[in-house]
């Protein structure tokens, strides 16, 4: 049953979750520890790094700065919103479907 519901809701709650540990971080809060895989190799420059950064800035309504971590930033936020809708319309679609009138 467990396991069912989280494969079921996964997707949507890591979506929201991200989302939400981004609006409540502080962007311009010293570096922490990163997942990012480039950065444990060694390397200063990752295509990714910042985007984060950026959509913390874009939900503390500071769009220049937000512009400046990442330029992608904007357009992911689009796309990620784009996808959590997609998500809630299927389950809800699923479980209107079942309703017997």
């Amino acid at each position: 049953m467990i396991k069912k519901l989280f494969r079921k809701y996964f997707e949507l709650v890591f979506w929201l979750g991200g989302l939400l540990a981004l609006a409540l971080s502080n962007p311009t809060a010293a570096a922490h520890f990163s997942l990012c895989p480039l950065k444990a190799m060694g390397l200063t420059w990752c295509p990714g790094c910042g985007l984060g950064h950026s959509l913390s800035f874009l939900f503390h309504g500071d769009i220049k700065s937000s512009f400046h971590a990442h330029w992608f930033g904007i357009p992911a936020l689009g796309i990620i919103l784009y996808r959590i809708a997609l998500l809630l319309w299927q389950k809800v679609a699923k479980t209107s479907n079942k309703i017997i009138i």
